[in-house]
């Protein structure tokens, strides 16, 4: 791929409604939780595992990014003072993502390989050095959030069922105490007291 081509398809890279002016890396990991439980064998092999059960874990997506530094239109005067510049500061566009990354509001971001939905910025990193400045380069981990659906249902009340006790949902009634087993029942002393023994 020649470097037009990338220039223009770095715009196609977007976090939320933040455009970075260049992407330099994008690490995707889609994992898959499966689950193990110890179970005993026969063999002379002692214990081993089963596997029983998988499920998704949430994506991730750790991009490193940079913004131009929105700086003076004039190189002899600082019009950036006056209002006059090429576009927001690389303050601006940290305070920005800050802002994205403390709303918690899940959103959208858009990569070379996939459209991410219900992202949150869990690690935003940003080193500034001799040679970055004037802009922001920036190391975001986003974490997908997964979403789960809830329904209310209407039933019928305890007093109109059939069996309303037996129907009812399980309720906490404190502590039982149990109590001992006698040797001996009622029936078999009543017996014993007529049979004369």
């Amino acid at each position: 791929m020649d470097i037009l081509s990338t220039l223009f398809h770095q715009q196609s890279r977007k976090i939320d409604i933040l455009i970075p002016d260049v992407v330099i890396t994008e690490k995707h990991s889609d994992n898959l939780e499966i689950t193990e439980h110890p179970v005993e064998r026969q063999t002379s092999t002692g214990a081993g595992f089963i596997a029983d059960h998988a499920y998704r874990r949430p994506s991730e997506v750790v991009m490193e990014i940079g913004f131009s530094g929105g700086g003076t239109l004039l190189d002899l005067l600082d019009t950036s003072r006056i209002g006059l510049s090429l576009g927001i500061s690389p303050r601006e566009t940290y305070q920005k993502l800050l802002d994205l990354q403390r709303s918690r509001k899940p959103f959208s971001v858009t990569t070379g390989k996939k459209l991410y939905e219900n992202m949150l910025i869990k690690v935003l990193d940003v080193t500034t050095d001799k040679t970055s400045e004037n802009v922001l380069m920036a190391t975001l981990t986003l974490r997908e959030l997964i979403i789960s659906e809830t329904q209310t249902v209407n039933v019928a009340a305890k007093d109109d069922m059939k069996e309303g006790a037996n129907t009812s949902a399980v309720q906490n009634s404190g502590m039982k105490t149990p109590k001992p087993v006698t040797s001996q029942s009622v029936l078999s002393k009543l017996s014993d007291l007529f049979s004369g023994g």
